[in-house]
């Protein structure tokens, strides 16, 4: 299995890169496909031919879905380091740009005017109809410090929100977040999806310690399938033998895993496309995502995927195919959603893990950089304008990359806050600090109080001694039950049932009169009859 390779800062031709250029790619796109029944988080299957992922119900859903408002996310993933200098032109410096620029600068008269400082090219003209509507927003100089130029280690940074020495921290923001509001969603999910991701498997952003809260899947052929048939997978006409017997039981348990297709299907059929989507792949993601919004599925945060920017050679070319085609297709989207006047309650946001070197290399290409555009679309923005302050092109780092200027987590944090309207202690414990809030110009219409405290109670599996225990910590005096599920989620007998003081406790999960199989579990604790769940194996 091959690991991450970590890139040096100042990057190369890509010529020059060669096997560990293409090892960190091959590492960056693999994702574990399935994570069914609790022994993986997430289940891979087709969905009008693109392959998608499942999650189980998890605390995410759960909490999304109780909102009492109709508002949605949309994050769009840029995936491979998007060049923000081409995409938002600085047109107050622009013979710095172009003195940086020779070969790929994008001219004057090949642009068209977002205000009197910064143009855009005419390849993504179909945004400018959203702009001079007042719907849409561009963010300056987004990162953080000390960027991180390596594709894998920036995309999880991007999830996970560290950037220091816990850079390995395996859960993200939104995971976290519904994780702690939905303690016991293993084996209470909610009914509906939390969030759908479409274009890649199992993103950081989503996962929680146990598993991961989006429905997932890797093309939108294969979302469309499942929204179609309310399947996975076909479980007929295979071969009569072992192995055909075995996959089918396979294909069976799988199918019954994904317990949100009846719902995408339901809500897929409930709706249908009324804009001039192309046949790119971009297109293809957002047409569905539209067509799940019309349809009422109540899913909260979708995320797609556009990948290719990774453009270390023959960039003009690449790169202006990859931006009309996401444009186009967001163009459309809106569109779409307004056909029915929902428009109004989708915000889209574009995310990529860095942007690109502000000099170009000698392939015609960017290599890998630092601050990038972010772009933001919806009514919700009440009216266009920019965000931040654009990097100062004469003054770059050490490395010769942009400076930072608008932190991505303060745009995380607004977001979450002000648009899906989560109490801001909980954004700040989710994003594991407290982030300066930017001026995106949403405002939360919740006049709701829901219970989105953190709690103090916490607890976890510890293997030790040839068993295994749940070590957790209380707060105050609390009545404490533990009850061991099994796979198939029958309760195996309360193993604790006792009231303790504040303090810190272990418990044997497979006590002498119990002596559990080896395989998967779950245990539950009940503190003053609040549930919360874990998974957990029994080994030898």
């Amino acid at each position: 299995m091959c690991k991450e390779n970590k890139l040096h800062k100042k990057y190369i031709n890509p010529k020059d890169l060669g096997e560990n250029h293409d090892k960190e790619h091959a590492v960056w796109n693999r994702r574990s496909f399935l994570q069914a029944l609790g022994l993986t988080s997430v289940g891979s299957i087709m969905l009008g031919k693109l392959p998608v992922s499942a999650a189980n119900q998890t605390p995410l859903s759960a909490a999304l879905t109780t909102s009492d408002n109709d508002r949605v996310l949309v994050i769009i993933r840029l995936k491979g380091g998007n060049d923000g200098l081409n995409t938002v032109i600085p047109q107050y410096d622009f013979d710095t740009y172009a003195n940086l620029r020779p070969n790929i600068k994008i001219e004057s008269n090949n642009s068209f005017a977002l205000s009197s400082d910064f143009r855009m090219p005419n390849y993504m003209q179909d945004l400018q109809p959203l702009w001079n509507d007042g719907k849409m927003k561009i963010a300056h100089g987004i990162g953080y410090p000390d960027q991180n130029l390596s594709h894998f280690s920036s995309a999880d940074i991007w999830s996970n929100t560290v950037d220091d020495d816990r850079t390995s921290l395996r859960t993200g923001v939104l995971g976290r977040y519904f994780e702690d509001l939905y303690p016991d969603y293993l084996l209470n999910p909610p009914t509906i999806p939390p969030a759908i991701q479409i274009g890649s498997l199992s993103n950081l952003l989503f996962n929680g310690e146990d598993t991961g809260y989006a429905f997932s899947v890797a093309n939108p052929n294969q979302l469309e399938e499942i929204a179609q048939n309310g399947t996975a997978y076909n479980v007929q006409n295979l071969s009569e033998c072992t192995y055909g017997n075995q996959l089918g039981w396979i294909r069976s348990i799988v199918n019954t895993t994904y317990t949100y297709a009846g719902v995408i299907h339901e809500a897929y059929n409930n709706a249908a496309n009324n804009a001039g989507y192309n046949e790119s792949n971009i297109s293809k993601q957002l047409a569905i995502v539209a067509r799940l919004i019309k349809g009422n599925l109540g899913t909260k945060i979708y995320m797609v995927t556009l990948d290719g920017f990774d453009t270390h050679a023959e960039q003009p070319t690449a790169h202006q195919q990859l931006m009309h085609d996401l444009t186009n297709a967001v163009s459309n989207f809106y569109e779409d959603l307004n056909d029915i006047g929902v428009g109004k309650n989708v915000l889209a946001m574009t995310i990529s893990e860095f942007g690109r070197r502000p000099e170009e290399n000698g392939s015609n290409g960017t290599d890998h950089g630092s601050a990038s555009t972010m772009m933001l679309f919806g009514e919700g923005l009440e009216g266009n304008g920019f965000i931040g302050t654009h990097p100062d092109l004469s003054n770059l780092d050490q490395d010769e990359n942009l400076n930072f200027t608008t932190d991505f987590r303060s745009i995380y944090a607004t977001i979450l806050e002000d648009w899906l309207c989560i109490d801001s202690d909980v954004v700040d414990a989710s994003l594991l600090a407290n982030y300066n809030r930017s001026d995106v110009g949403v405002v939360c219409n919740s006049n709701s109080n829901p219970d989105n405290s953190i709690t103090d109670f916490s607890h976890r599996a510890i293997y030790r001694d040839n068993t295994v225990f749940v070590d957790f910590d209380i707060p105050n005096a609390s009545h404490v039950t533990i009850e061991v599920i099994n796979i198939l989620g029958q309760k195996t007998g309360i193993i604790y049932n006792e009231r303790v003081l504040a303090g810190n406790y272990q418990v044997d999960l497979n006590p002498k009169n119990k002596r559990y199989s080896v395989g998967q579990y779950f245990y539950q604790i009940a503190v003053n009859g609040k549930l919360h769940s874990k998974a957990f194996v029994f080994v030898k």
